[in-house]
């Protein structure tokens, strides 16, 4: 997704959806940019599970000192203590694991994804222990720029529509996905500006 098609998916927004239009208006400077390499992406990930960002953060660090050398080749053979001894719980130390042999043995090739359909990806992705549609959902947002991606797993974005759309009152995924066709096919345009309305200054991961 370059910059000139993010114009046109604020002018789309915009003309389609009044209180989009004022969100993009008052948060245009901020827009998505995409993310590292498809391994370090998805590692991050799995570490940010379930914990603050600072923590994540915490964690991140001490497991590039333990490994300088992150490739999957390398954390397919890392030891689940060592792991362990940078922060990662158990389980999460298993999911690196299958995450770096999914890699290093061929079975995940990011080169193949940008000619998938965003389903295909998904589908690829949820192969491996530890990542789930939502995570999915945010690779195809950070990492290969999909335009029309809805997260309906994702609080945030959830929070944000009630807040806007329903005076803050709870609405069922169905009505949600009903209130989001008008956003296609801009849907993930639509899901950065209302994280934005929450939170004016992006996570850096």
């Amino acid at each position: 997704m370059a910059l000139s098609d993010w114009d046109a998916a604020c002018a789309h927004l915009s003309k389609r959806d009044p209180i989009l239009k004022r969100i993009i208006r008052d948060y245009r400077s901020s827009v998505l940019k995409p993310r590292g390499a498809p391994f370090l992406t998805l590692a991050r990930a799995i570490v940010g599970q379930q914990i603050s960002v600072k923590a994540a953060q915490s964690v991140w660090n001490k497991l590039q000192l333990a490994y300088p050398e992150f490739t999957p080749a390398k954390l397919a053979r890392a030891r689940v203590t060592k792991l362990r001894s940078c922060g990662l719980s158990e389980r999460k130390a298993e999911y690196i694991r299958d995450l770096a042999k999914h890699f290093s043995t061929g079975r995940l090739d990011p080169s193949d994804w940008h000619s998938f359909a965003d389903d295909a990806v998904i589908a690829e992705l949820t192969q491996v222990k530890g990542i789930g549609r939502w995570t999915a959902e945010m690779f195809l947002m950070f990492n290969l720029m999909r335009p029309d991606i809805l997260p309906l797993g994702d609080v945030g974005l959830l929070n944000a529509i009630y807040r806007h759309y329903n005076d803050k009152e709870s609405m069922t995924l169905s009505e949600v996905g009903a209130l989001a066709e008008s956003w296609r096919p801009w849907r993930s345009v639509a899901t950065w500006y209302l994280w934005r309305s929450l939170d004016p200054i992006p996570v850096q991961y």
